[in-house]
């Protein structure tokens, strides 16, 4: 059956001041590993929290989230510093990354979800992670090799003011956007691809639950124990745990753990954005990504729903 699907094909790499793609060149997949992949500030951690209950029968208290489902590509700490305690990893392990695809080793063999988030709700939550960056981590990716312009702290406090810089930079300061969104959307209907939206996620969780389940495989039977495993997703129980459930324990920001588990919401572009602005994303978005990929990415919403 492998031999009449078309497998993506990685076409080049990435590598900027957070990520260097040629970090999974070498890197020996299991048959049951799980690949996490979004842009940023799209639910990445709400998913690494979702799928470490099925991972771990509902048993997370406590595990710090960034150990349990690294981020591989990053650059802080270095591959060879990261890199044994993943292949030590003895549970069925689940890596993230912020990569685009086409600069993405897609393995066969293992499961790969993506989540997705309407880019103002994205833009918006990567400002609070980005206004609360501490002075050191840009002195960290500073004193790293430079593949190009490194990070700097917001430019303005007026959120307007910042959507228009990352939109008009295509995701600046930190990673394109579209080239993420479009060249991951290509995989949505292969075998080992499961594809979310935040909205949904956030409008029926319980049943996104079930359907990540049944993907990787897991069929829980246990009322309680499956009522253990919501209520460990839930916003509040994440807030109220944010040190476990934040990567690196929230010590990349000002707040700690806190800062990173913000708010969680979606829409509040609608207060700060101009029709004018809501309606020059709106078109980008069908040009960049086509009709039907812009639909699911605004309203999570594929074509025959």
């Amino acid at each position: 059956m492998d031999q009449e699907i078309k497998w993506p094909q990685k076409k080049g790499e990435y590598q900027d001041f957070a990520m260097d793609s040629t970090y999974w060149n070498e890197f020996e997949f299991r048959d049951d590993d799980i690949v996490i992949a979004t842009w940023a500030k799209s639910g990445t951690t709400w998913l690494q929290q979702i799928v470490a209950q099925f991972i771990f029968n509902g048993e997370t208290e406590g595990l710090p989230v960034g150990d349990m489902s690294p981020w591989l590509d990053f650059r802080l700490p270095p591959l060879e510093a990261k890199l044994p305690d993943v292949i030590a990893q003895e549970h069925r392990r689940f890596l993230k990354t912020h990569l685009p695809r086409d600069a993405f080793r897609y393995e066969p063999k293992v499961k790969h979800i993506y989540i997705g988030r309407d880019g103002r709700d994205a833009c918006m939550s990567v400002y609070n992670h980005h206004k609360y960056m501490l002075p050191w981590v840009y002195e960290a990716f500073n004193a790293l090799p430079n593949f190009g312009p490194v990070i700097e702290p917001p430019h303005t406090e007026d959120l307007r003011e910042y959507f228009l810089e990352w939109f008009h930079k295509d995701g600046f300061p930190f990673w394109p956007y579209w080239r993420n969104i479009r060249t991951w959307w290509e995989t949505r209907d292969l075998p080992n691809m499961y594809f979310l939206h935040y909205q949904n996620l956030k409008d029926d969780m319980e049943g996104e639950m079930r359907k990540i389940g049944e993907f990787l495989g897991y069929d829980i039977k246990d009322d309680e124990l499956w009522k253990k495993m919501i209520h460990h997703c839930t916003f509040d129980y994440m807030k109220k745990n944010a040190t476990a459930s934040t990567p690196l324990g929230g010590s990349l920001w000002e707040g700690g753990a806190d800062t990173f588990v913000h708010k969680g919401t979606n829409g509040r572009w609608k207060d700060w954005l101009t029709p004018e602005d809501i309606e020059m994303y709106e078109k980008t978005a069908v040009e960049e990504l086509g009709e039907e990929c812009a639909r699911w990415l605004a309203t999570g919403k594929f074509a025959n729903e």
